[in-house]
Formats: structure tokens, C-alpha cells, sequence
């Protein structure tokens, strides 16, 4: 069977990581935003003269690298815990360079540094984190050494103290938020990265299942194949008795068991076949209409069930490859749907767009709700057998694996409905776009 591949548990570090990256920029934007509109109030408004060509400096080159780095983000499927270290650094050093400039440890927006030192504990690793604070620290440090207070002018000179105060209100606001509205974002974003390694661990435990019981199925079948073949033996001996060859009724029964040892035989192979241990059997070149036609006739052709209605509305047939694991599931499926309903099953098959979709439906008791909610997964069955619903959880892993999906409903009518959808593109031995 044709093995699509499934995301490493990684991926959902890096697409967490992307996502951090890409609020950290848009921060950024708004930093740039608030340092101009900053500078502007000050020199204009308030009359505090400024440095403004040093000053542009950090803006500037804030805006710089959010250019350059934009394109490359998107490029790119994964950005490291290092490189969000360097983008915090980077807003560390641009913070500190404008508060040098600006009065240093008497600017009300020292506090900002709270901010770097926040989005560190949330989205870098400890180490790291640590290393941020260690660096906003030290820029407080060298801050309260180098830097002299800003000469004010005559309005604001004889009272200091409300200046720093109107500032300080400002810069909490500010802070308070910015740390809520991307915190909470950021929050969101790891929630959704461990809600993806959850459904990567879960796909995990899935495959080693499915591994399981490919390597019991294999041996169970290895070892089916020699009593079989005395059992296909020795029926064709008593064919051949005198005492049996013109008893016609019989041979009628002999010539059924015949045909039940060769039914067997051939669940054998497909089952090596899926297994990968079929000797000189491969996926065959056919359609979608006569892959279906075959499996419908196949059921058909046994008299234990009831009527078996199949609805061709695939219109113009699709060439597809027959794998032996995707009959087999298929298979399960209409298997499952006759224990339930054997006088009748419905087997309808249409082309949506690119996929392939084929509904079985059934006149039986339906799907629990919690059955539903446990769709796919082994050991859910409302049959109350040991070890039901494995043929439903290898069906929903076969047609994932090929690209597709599978979903369960409840008919208005009464009744179950199983509904496949399959990629031709899949099917059809090609690539299945992302």
C-alpha cells in the first residue's frame, strides 16, 4: 500500500514558531509606529528638544529588518527558538539606544523593558528567556551610568515629577495592552501546537497499531495457507470417489465448499498483499467503475445477504491503480454495514470535483453518539463484540494514508452512513498536491 507521508511532531514547533515570529513582527510595526508618533509629540507639541536624527535611527532600522524579514518568513516552513532570541535582542538594543537618547533611567518608558522580558518567559526556552532578562538588565545598568537626564524646557522644568507621571500612565497603558492582546495570541498559538503534537503522538500510537496487526494478520495467514491447501486437496479427492461422483446433491455441496476454500484462499492473499508479502501481485491498472463494479459483484455473489443496491453516478470514469488494502477496507465497510442490515445495503459512487466519493448506507440501529464522537478509533463497535471497530479504525487510517477522509452520519431514514472521499490524483498513482 502506497504510504503517504504524515508531519513530523516538529512541525508543530515550527509552525508555532512562525506564528510567534509573525506577532513579534507586527509589535514591531507598532513600535515604529509609536516611536515616530513619540517623537513627533515631544520635539512639536511638547517643545522637548530632541536628538531626532539619532533617534530615527532605531525606527528606521526596525522598519529595516521587518522588510527583510517578511519575505523570508514566508518562505520558510520553521523558525528556531534562536531566532526569536535574536528578534527580541534586536528590540532590546532599539528600546535601549532611544532611552540613552532620552534621558535614560528618568524616561517613564524604561517600563517598556517589562515588555521584552514578558514575550520572553512565554515563547523562548528557559535559557534563553533568562538570557533576554540578563540583557535588559544589563542595558538598565549602563543606562543608570551613561546617560544624562534631558534638558527641559521653561513649561515643564519647574515640575518634573508631572511630566514623569503623565509619561509613566502612558507607558503602563501601553504595556498593559500590548501584553494582553499579544500574550494572548501567543497563548493561543501554543495551545494550538500542543493540541498538533497531541494528534501527531495519537497518529503515532495509531501506525504502531496498525504495524501490530499487519505483523498478526501476516502470520495468522502464513499460517492459514497449509491446511487450506489439504482442505482444497482433499475435496477434489472426494469429487472423484465413486461413491460421491453421482450423488448430485452432493457434489453440489462439495462444489460449494470448493468455492468457500478458494474465497478463503483469496483472503489470504489480499491480506499478504496488504502486508507487502505478496509474491508477484501488485496494484493493477483499472477504473474507478469497474473497481467498484468488482467489489459490489463479489458481495453479491453471496447468498447469505439480502439485496445489495449500487448507484453509479460516477459519470466520466477515472483511472485508478487497485490496491489490494483499499479493497479490503472497503470491503470491512460493506461487511460491517450487512451485519446490521443483511436484507439491504446501499453502495452509491460519484465524482466531487478531484476526489472520489462512495457512501454505504444501512437500514440498521445507526451510530451511537458515542460511537460518532469515537469515529475511527479501535475498539469503539456498537456491536459489544471483543475488539470491534477495528474494521472501521483500519478504514479511516487506509483512506487517510491515500489522502482522503472518512465520516460517519446517521440517515434521516434510519440507519448508518459511512462516506469516503479518496483524491484521484492518489488513486491514480500520482503525487496528492499539499
Amino acid at each position: 500500500m502506497k504510504r503517504w507521508p504524515i508531519r513530523a511532531i516538529t512541525s508543530a514547533d515550527a509552525d508555532a514558531g512562525r506564528r510567534n515570529m509573525r506577532l513579534l513582527l507586527q509589535l514591531r510595526w507598532l513600535a515604529v509606529a509609536g516611536q515616530l508618533l513619540t517623537i513627533l509629540l515631544v520635539e512639536r507639541v511638547m517643545g522637548i528638544e530632541l536628538p531626532v536624527g539619532a533617534l530615527l535611527l532605531a525606527p528606521i532600522g526596525l522598519a529595516a529588518i521587518n522588510i527583510g524579514t517578511l519575505p523570508v518568513l514566508y518562505r520558510r516552513q520553521d523558525v528556531s527558538n534562536t531566532e526569536l532570541t535574536v528578534a527580541l535582542l534586536v528590540d532590546v538594543a532599539a528600546l535601549a539606544w532611544q532611552l540613552h537618547l532620552t534621558g535614560g533611567m528618568t524616561n517613564p518608558f524604561v517600563y517598556l523593558f517589562l515588555l521584552q522580558v514578558v514575550l520572553a518567559a512565554v515563547l523562548l526556552k528557559p535559557a534563553t528567556a533568562w538570557g533576554i532578562t540578563a540583557a535588559a538588565l544589563l542595558a538598565l545598568l549602563l543606562l543608570a551610568l551613561t546617560t544624562e537626564p534631558l534638558a527641559l524646557p521653561p513649561r515643564w522644568a519647574p515640575q518634573p515629577m508631572e511630566l514623569y507621571l503623565l509619561g509613566s500612565l502612558v507607558c503602563f497603558a501601553m504595556v498593559a495592552l500590548l501584553l494582553v492582546a499579544f500574550v494572548t495570541r501567543v497563548s493561543r498559538n501554543l495551545s494550538d501546537r500542543d493540541a498538533a503534537l497531541a494528534a501527531s503522538r495519537q497518529r503515532a500510537a495509531e501506525e504502531d497499531h496498525i504495524v501490530r496487526m499487519a505483523l498478526l494478520a501476516s502470520g495468522a495467514a502464513h499460517e492459514l495457507g497449509t491446511p487450506l491447501s489439504s482442505m482444497a486437496v482433499l475435496v477434489g479427492d472426494w469429487k472423484k470417489l465413486p461413491l460421491l461422483s453421482g450423488n448430485h446433491e452432493m457434489q453440489e455441496d462439495l462444489a460449494d465448499m470448493t468455492a468457500a476454500i478458494a474465497r478463503c484462499k483469496a483472503i489470504v492473499s489480499g491480506i499478504l498483499a496488504s502486508a507487502g508479502e505478496a509474491r508477484g501481485i501488485a496494484p493493477q491498472p483499472t477504473s474507478a467503475r469497474q473497481f467498484m463494479v468488482a467489489i459490489v459483484n463479489e458481495w453479491r455473489a453471496d447468498r447469505r445477504y439480502g439485496s445489495i443496491a449500487w448507484t453509479d453516478r460516477l459519470g466520466d470514469d477515472a483511472p485508478m491503480l487497485a490496491d489490494p488494502a483499499l479493497r479490503q477496507v472497503i470491503g470491512n465497510a460493506i461487511d460491517n454495514a450487512l451485519d446490521v442490515s443483511p436484507d439491504w445495503v446501499g453502495i452509491h459512487a460519484m465524482i466531487e470535483g478531484e476526489m472520489l466519493v462512495l457512501e454505504i448506507s444501512d437500514r440498521g440501529p445507526g451510530f451511537t453518539p458515542e460511537m460518532l464522537s469515537a469515529f475511527g478509533r479501535p475498539y469503539h463497535s456498537t456491536k459489544g463484540k471483543p475488539g470491534g471497530g477495528l474494521g472501521l479504525f483500519l478504514l479511516v487510517n487506509v483512506i487517510r494514508k491515500l489522502g482522503g477522509a472518512v465520516t460517519g452520519a446517521n440517515r434521516a431514514e434510519g440507519g448508518a452512513l459511512v462516506r469516503i472521499s479518496l483524491p484521484l490524483a492518489g488513486l491514480a498513482g500520482r503525487e496528492v498536491p499539499a
